[in-house]
Order: structure tokens, then C-alpha cells, then sequence
């Protein structure tokens, strides 16, 4: 994909510029999201979609159970592993190689969004993306997220969720399982579930083992098929939030 383009929506007043940044250091990818974050509440750009990989990194939201992760710090710090405290909602989470992560930096008040309808257009469009690999995945009520066989005994988690709000616009965002190893999910409990079980795209869909190894070239992929489902999704989520109540549309404001 194009490694920066702008995506006008429906209504021509709210573009949504796309990069693509291939794999990027965590430490440094937070760092572009602060600064994307503060322009975007001064009005100096518009809203952003940050499509990238990490190397192996652990995150714990700002109210996470460190003791969600398995590993001790040697075994952490033998593979390499950083552990980040970070400041969106959510358990522990690990990104790694062959993983697709999306970060969106949207003023969600201009497009007459809530909350919940913007964290619902990210889900569906995790959901989309998988449709197009042939892979059925669903939302799982009370667990943010989208899990394949989220209503039976075994649900497995092929994407998880953890936003911010700051001064009305949105940072941090998903993360979805591409060629990802899963072996490497063993090093924590998923989103602090010990029972929750990873999955992804390469395994659900039966891809070859020659074809699921961790790759950035399967992430580019992905991310096309996620940016084109989250465009479509975002419209939609904002055209149903223009019928919202003014006054509750004010409230994404606060932090």
C-alpha cells in the first residue's frame, strides 16, 4: 500500500490520512502518536491513520495486573522483551512481529461520534478484515475485542482493543493477528484472561507453514484490507452519531 494517502469520507469535511509505516519501535511509535495527538486538538491536521508493526514488546494499560504477564524479567529480558506501562484503557497486551496494529488519531466530536459507536466501527473492521482471509470472527460481549467462536466454550482472540481520549481525540487503537506466533502469547495472559486462548489469521484460515511465518509483507497486507474496511466503518459510525443528542456528543471531550 501507498505508505501515506488521504481518504476523503463521505460528507468531504473530515478526510482521514493513512500511513503505512512498516515496522516501527514501540517507544517511537507513541512518541509520533503524542505528537499527532496535539496537532490534531490544535486543528493543524486532520484525523490520522497510523498502520504499522512492532517488534516484540509488552504493554500494560494504566490500571493492568503486572501479574498478567508469565514471564519472569530474565526470560523477558533474554528474548529482548520491554515491558511499557502506557496510558490506554486495557490488560496486558503483546505486539510482535506479523501482527497488524492501527492507530487512530480522530477528533471524534467534528464527525459527531461517541465513544462506544467509534470502539464498535474499530471492531467491525477487524471483523471485515478477517472476512476477506475467509476467517469468521465476532465481537464477544463484555470482552473488547474480536474473537473467533466468541459464543462457544472456546473462544480465541484474533484482535484485541485498548483506546485513550485526550481532549477529544482518540490514540492507541487495535491490534489483530496476522502471521503472528501465537507461542509467544504464552508469555503473558491475553488481555488478563488466563483461560483466553490467541489465534490468528494464518492459523484460522489453514495457511501453509511456508506462508506463516511472521512477516511484514502479510501485515502490509492486512492493513490494506483493514483501512479500507475502517474508512466504510467510520462513515458509518459517524453518520448514525450526526442523529446523536448534541449534548451527549459533547461528552467525548473529557480525558
Amino acid at each position: 500500500m501507498d505508505p501515506c494517502y488521504r481518504a476523503e469520507m463521505g460528507d468531504q469535511r473530515a478526510p482521514l490520512e493513512v500511513r503505512w509505516l512498516g515496522r516501527v519501535g514501540y517507544r517511537d511509535a507513541w512518541r509520533l502518536q503524542h505528537n499527532l495527538v496535539a496537532s490534531r486538538r490544535a486543528g493543524d491536521i486532520p484525523d490520522q491513520l497510523l498502520l504499522l508493526e512492532h517488534p516484540a514488546v509488552l504493554t500494560l494499560g494504566r490500571q493492568s495486573d503486572p501479574s498478567h504477564i508469565r514471564a519472569t524479567e530474565a526470560e523477558l529480558a533474554a528474548r529482548g522483551t520491554e515491558v511499557i506501562t502506557v496510558e490506554r484503557g486495557g490488560e496486558v497486551t503483546y505486539h510482535g512481529p506479523g501482527q497488524l496494529v492501527a492507530y487512530p488519531i480522530v477528533k471524534l466530536a467534528e464527525r459527531g461520534l461517541l465513544l462506544r459507536p467509534f470502539v464498535r466501527a474499530l471492531e467491525r473492521s477487524m471483523i471485515d478484515a478477517c472476512a476477506g482471509y475467509g476467517v469468521d470472527a465476532g465481537r464477544r460481549e463484555g470482552h473488547p475485542g474480536v474473537w473467533c467462536d466468541p459464543d462457544s466454550a472456546a473462544p480465541r482472540k484474533i484482535g484485541a482493543l485498548g483506546m485513550r481520549i485526550e481532549g477529544g481525540v482518540s490514540y492507541h487503537g487495535i491490534a489483530l493477528n496476522i502471521t503472528t506466533d501465537l507461542a509467544d502469547f504464552d508469555l503473558i495472559d491475553p488481555c488478563g484472561m488466563p483461560e483466553a486462548e490467541a489465534t490468528s489469521i494464518a492459523r484460522e484460515a489453514g495457511w501453509p507453514a511456508s506462508q506463516s511465518v511472521p512477516s511484514t509483507a502479510s501485515v502490509a497486507n492486512a492493513a490494506d484490507r483493514f483501512e479500507h474496511a475502517f474508512v466504510l466503518r467510520l462513515e458509518e459510525a459517524s453518520v448514525s452519531g450526526r442523529t446523536a443528542d448534541r449534548a451527549d456528543v459533547a461528552l467525548i471531550g473529557a480525558s
